[in-house]
């Protein structure tokens, strides 16, 4: 679970990122320069990473350390496994 300063800060940042997708969708209906939309696109991907690594850094703080903590391996596994599952999902479409 995140702390509340954390969450607060992950909340803004999307904030910021929906509002950089509605100036896309108001670039697209302007019919604006289509590697400006572009440039746009990949700011929105990058920020979008940025909070994914602070969510999943969070997890890795959390959850899959308390699970370690707990020494139950049934636990450990499928914390282990969300994770290889994620991180396999990330080379796929990295």
């Amino acid at each position: 679970m995140m702390d509340e300063r954390r969450k607060q800060q992950t909340l803004a940042r999307l904030k910021r990122i929906e509002g950089q997708v509605r100036g896309i969708q108001k670039m697209v209906a302007e019919d604006r320069y289509c590697m400006d939309v572009i440039a746009q696109t990949r700011a929105v991907v990058a920020a979008l990473r940025a909070a994914e690594d602070v969510v999943m850094e969070t997890h890795m703080n959390t959850c899959v350390a308390d699970a370690f903590r707990s020494h139950d391996p049934a636990q450990q596994r499928e914390k282990i496994d969300e994770v290889m599952t994620v991180l396999a999902q990330f080379r796929k479409h990295g």
